[in-house]
């Protein structure tokens, strides 16, 4: 059977000497839950993790498209589609994508995500051809005026190439590189950093009664095999970013196991992406029925996330979320630098 080691993280200011770093970041620990299949969970003291796996949770993290990992960040959600679940054509064509990605730089966001098809549940098919005429003119309008990364939203090789072309710095893919055979190549041939992210089933069907035998171990098993398979290729893990895909193929309750232990995913190495901006769970527990009344919810867990080492958080809601990641900042070190 396989162990598992998840960091429990601290951001507490008073730090024992013999604390560890998580990812090289803002969180600390002295403390790891060893995870097995075949039994119960136990705390034990970080000394007695084996040593690769101490390094690959404690190794500061490297820039990815020019951006710190010792920071947190706000990846600001930019669709570019009609049918979104939250903002479905608002934001469609070159000059309303810029005009909000303006917005969301100018409200604290250091990347803009860019998507031209919708990944809600029970969302359909767009062909390539369509998504990139979506995506493309919207990108090279973006990268050209507002001066931080772009990434591509996509899990097609040929939406991924135009969008490289046109400026776009990351490769986002929510099928974790298993829909397009050719997404990943196109990707180490580029050279550009990627984002391999967890899903049951695809868009149209991952909701239909999900099932897991252990979703936080199986999300992970399945990023560490994504991970050596995306190396494998020639991209650096240094290069890949994770993101265990909160409600992609997940019930409520398989959120919520995932978001209370995200810090297992340290382990893998990589920088750890969150998106739970939104998301359906958030309706059901905070009663709030309309996405854009959702804002509250997706900050609680935002920076719950960033309290366990997550370096970027994916949001709809830029300025709410920067605010709260300021305050929570502050309170947290107990210390304001207005510089």
């Amino acid at each position: 059977m396989v162990d598992y080691f998840r960091a429990i993280p601290q951001t507490d200011p008073a730090r024992p000497d013999d604390a560890l770093p998580l990812a090289g970041g803002w969180s600390w620990f002295t403390q790891v839950e060893h995870l097995r299949r075949d039994a119960p969970s136990r705390i034990v003291p970080a000394s007695e993790i084996p040593s690769d796996v101490r390094e690959a949770i404690t190794a500061p993290r490297d820039r990815i498209a020019g951006l710190r990992m010792d920071r947190p960040h706000i990846m600001g959600i930019l669709n570019v589609t009609p049918d979104s679940f939250s903002d479905g054509g608002e934001h469609y064509g070159p000059a309303r994508a810029l005009a909000h990605a303006r917005r969301m730089v100018d409200a604290g966001a250091t990347l803009v995500d860019i998507g031209g098809e919708s990944t809600r549940p029970g969302a359909s098919f767009v062909p390539h051809e369509a998504e990139i005429a979506r995506t493309a003119p919207a990108i090279a309008a973006v990268t050209n005026v507002v001066g931080v990364p772009v990434s591509i939203d996509t899990r097609k090789a040929e939406v991924a190439s135009a969008a490289l072309e046109n400026g776009a710095a990351l490769v986002n893919d929510v099928s974790g590189f298993t829909y397009d055979p050719k997404l990943a190549p196109l990707c180490a041939k580029a050279g550009v950093p990627v984002c391999v992210m967890h899903a049951q089933g695809d868009p149209a069907t991952m909701q239909d009664n999900p099932t897991y035998d252990d979703v936080l171990l199986d999300v992970y098993d399945f990023l560490a095999a994504q991970v050596a398979f995306l190396t494998g290729l020639g991209i650096p893990r240094s290069q890949i970013i994770v993101d265990p895909g909160i409600g992609f193929g997940k019930t409520l309750h398989h959120n919520l196991a995932l978001l209370s232990r995200i810090s297992l995913f340290h382990a893998l190495g990589c920088p750890i992406l969150l998106g739970a901006s939104r998301k359906g769970f958030i309706r059901t527990i905070g009663n709030a029925p309309d996405p854009k009344a959702r804002s509250c919810g997706s900050v609680a867990v935002a920076l719950e996330g960033i309290a366990q080492g997550v370096q970027i958080v994916r949001a709809h809601d830029v300025e709410d979320t920067r605010q709260a990641l300021l305050l929570w900042q502050a309170v947290t070190t107990g210390e304001y630098n207005a510089a």
